[in-house]
């Protein structure tokens, strides 16, 4: 696979996350997502996850300026040298130009952006299914892999929940701020002749298999 400087792009519900790790795996390069790169560089004290930690212990959130450090801190590691799959990163337009220009003065080849096409209805069924046990933290699916026992855990017994995000009403609003700050990311990408798309509404086994073809 020639290319491995990956973006993973999608609605949320998409799999991202899934399929990001399961690439990662195939393709020995890491999975970063803007979570772990903010966790990471705070539990490393580094000059940037002190600040990061500052702001996120006051509640604020984290200025484009600083995780914009904090990207170019993480792929400027040894393990990004053979690539790796951003995750969550970018999400607008101007993280994208960001990215570009932290690629450039790193020396490394632009990214290819996969994009996970799924229905939205089908987003809003995957994720309005999801149940939490609050207790030892296991996600389930009532239509793809629910409990043994109807609404308690098959781990430790407790009574499964349902997230606020997880409401069809969250759901769908959050969908219409993808639609509006994120989506444009594949009109930016594909002009520049570096968007593969791949329906993301299969088995994870197949969207993983669609992915590798994608990448060549």
């Amino acid at each position: 696979m020639s290319q491995k400087n990956l973006v993973l792009l999608g609605p949320p519900g998409a799999g991202k996350g899934t399929q990001a790790k399961e690439l990662a795996a195939r393709l020995r390069v890491p999975h970063i997502s803007t979570g772990d790169m903010l966790r990471e560089a705070v539990r490393e004290g580094t000059p940037l996850g002190l600040k990061a930690k500052a702001v996120m212990e006051s509640g604020g959130l984290v200025s484009d300026e600083l995780l914009t450090g904090i990207v170019k801190e993480r792929l400027a590691k040894v393990d990004c040298g053979p690539g790796f799959i951003l995750d969550g990163y970018p999400r607008n337009l101007s993280q994208a130009s960001i990215l570009e220009g932290i690629l450039t003065e790193l020396g490394k080849q632009d990214v290819l952006a996969l994009e996970l096409e799924v229905a939205d209805e089908v987003i809003v069924k995957r994720l309005s299914s999801r149940r939490s046990c609050p207790g030892c933290g296991t996600v389930y699916n009532l239509v793809f892999s629910p409990p043994k026992r109807e609404g308690l855990c098959d781990k430790c017994g407790t009574g499964l929940v349902q997230r606020d995000d997880d409401r069809e009403d969250v759901i769908r609003e959050r969908l219409r701020v993808y639609y509006e700050k994120t989506a444009p990311l594949s009109d930016h990408y594909r002009h520049r002749g570096l968007l593969k798309t791949v329906p993301g509404d299969r088995e994870p086994s197949q969207v993983l298999a669609a992915l590798e073809r994608a990448i060549g």
